[in-house]
């Protein structure tokens, strides 16, 4: 019974050991706290729907003078008629044929009036800037007939003198610096690198941990801007940290995704950067 309870007693405690490993965090613990940011500065526009092909133009309604055709042609046939047989029939041959040649004149003078009124006019073409096609000048309008709205530009907030890649190297430095202190539970030197909310949520990790051992290793390491901003007196700068790390002795690297954002006050003589929130993605 004794060596039974005596080997119960050391599988409880190696389970233990094995528990307080498999407990070990990362900077953070792998969770989101502090200032939280959407770095996603451009809208997408609506696309415009396609400009629809113009609609045939109806066909052009007949002039009020093709109307008169007709009776005209009509009236002229009938003069010429009444000319040959009232005119003395045959038999006043020479007074007729004066008639004829009158009505064949008055006949041709009709002709040409009316067709010269049956003539199409040119129709009006619609004025198009020089350079743009029918389709270019369609597609700037819309179905009212007023000007597209387009989408108003995203001012940049990036300031002038921020410079990526010296920022990034000593990022890189403070993240293996933090992971260090996490896990020695180096409060003091935390304190120098983040804002007091932050602080505040790290100094809770390590107090809830107690006396548990806590031993990180960061195998790979990438870091990139994300975004760069101002608001009102601070400069925020969001850089995503990626890469594996080994937060069990012995264990396996793990893949870790992170965004921080670390800010610095402009009004502020010789202010330094502070970490002031951890967005996982």
């Amino acid at each position: 019974m004794k060596k039974f309870l005596s080997l119960f007693f050391v599988a409880l405690v190696s389970f233990g050991l094995a528990v307080h490993d498999a407990d070990a965090k990362r900077f953070g613990g792998g969770s989101s706290f502090g200032k939280q940011r959407s770095t996603t500065s451009q809208q997408t526009a609506t696309p415009p729907k396609p400009a629809q092909a113009p609609a045939a133009a109806p066909a052009p309604a007949p002039s009020g003078a093709s109307k008169w055709l007709g009776p005209l042609a009509g009236l002229a046939a009938g003069g010429l008629l009444a000319s040959m047989f009232m005119g003395g029939g045959l038999g006043g041959l020479g007074g007729a044929m004066g008639n004829i040649l009158m009505m064949l004149a008055v006949a041709a003078g009709v002709f040409f009036l009316l067709r010269l009124l049956r003539k199409p006019q040119p129709q009006a073409q619609p004025m198009q800037y020089a350079g743009m096609g029918e389709q270019t000048v369609t597609g700037m309008v819309n179905a009212g007939g007023g000007a597209m709205a387009m989408p108003d530009a995203v001012a940049s907030t990036r300031p002038a003198w921020f410079e990526d890649e010296p920022f990034l190297r000593e990022a890189k430095k403070h993240f293996l610096r933090l992971q260090d202190d996490y896990d020695r539970a180096d409060l003091n030197d935390i304190r120098e690198y983040v804002t007091p909310e932050v602080f505040a949520e790290i100094n809770m990790q390590i107090r809830e941990r107690g006396d548990k051992p806590n031993k990180t290793e960061v195998v790979t390491l990438n870091a990139a801007i994300q975004d760069v901003a101002t608001e009102g007196d601070w400069v925020i700068a969001s850089v995503n940290f990626s890469g594996m790390i080994r937060e069990e002795i012995g264990g396996a690297a793990e893949p870790f995704n992170e965004v921080w954002h670390i800010q610095k006050s402009q009004s502020q003589a010789n202010a330094t950067w502070l970490i002031s929130g951890i967005q996982q993605l």
